[in-house]
């Protein structure tokens, strides 16, 4: 009787996390904004509001660049909307991050997010990551240079940023991870960063 009571409860939970699993295949994805961005320690948004930015503004980049380390550090705001009839739940998401299909950063978020039936959630992933790769890059340097210089009020297409998370749900005390990557791509203008 409790062997059966047991495997009762324990394909409940299985259903119940594939409910929530399918939910989360159903919900829409929306990069909202990127915030509080810092390259070598320096407040790059304060800078791309400048009308005169140069690279002399960033002193900490020259000296990256020596050491092969230019740490780039921002807040991603994730919007996630649930249009199912069923609540859609992670325990937690990996995360990758690319520009222009160049990997920028990964990482792990690990905090539980619920998204209820017709709801939207926001989910702040931050991100940090050494960009010497990129930054070394002459046409991305270039890149960010323009977009900078055109300030926050310029809404040019400079690229496309892509963020893939893979979800893991808990089936008992088990860790299950999603067999793919849920993939969203969003246009970067110098409007996204805020």
């Amino acid at each position: 009787m409790f062997c059966l009571l047991t495997i009762s409860i324990f394909g409940c939970g299985i259903n119940k996390q594939a409910q929530q699993i399918k939910a989360l295949e159903a919900c829409t994805y929306k990069i909202k904004n990127v915030n509080q961005i810092t390259l070598a320690g320096s407040d790059l948004g304060r800078l791309i509001n400048q009308q005169d930015f140069n690279l002399a503004s960033l002193p900490g980049v020259a000296l990256g660049l020596l050491r092969k380390d230019i740490p780039l550090r921002a807040n991603l705001n994730l919007e996630i909307t649930n249009p199912s009839a069923d609540l859609a739940a992670i325990n937690q998401f990996e995360y990758k991050i690319l520009v222009n299909n160049t990997d920028l950063a990964e990482g792990i978020v690990n905090q539980a997010v619920s998204i209820p039936q017709g709801q939207t959630v926001t989910v702040p992933v931050q991100m940090g990551s050494n960009i010497y790769g990129l930054i070394s890059n002459g046409n991305v340097l270039n890149d960010i240079i323009k977009a900078a210089q055109k300030g926050s009020k310029s809404d040019e297409k400079l690229g496309l940023l892509t963020i893939k998370i893979k979800p893991t749900i808990m089936i008992g005390n088990t860790p299950v991870k999603y067999p793919g990557y849920i993939t969203i791509n969003k246009d970067i203008s110098s409007k996204i960063l805020l």
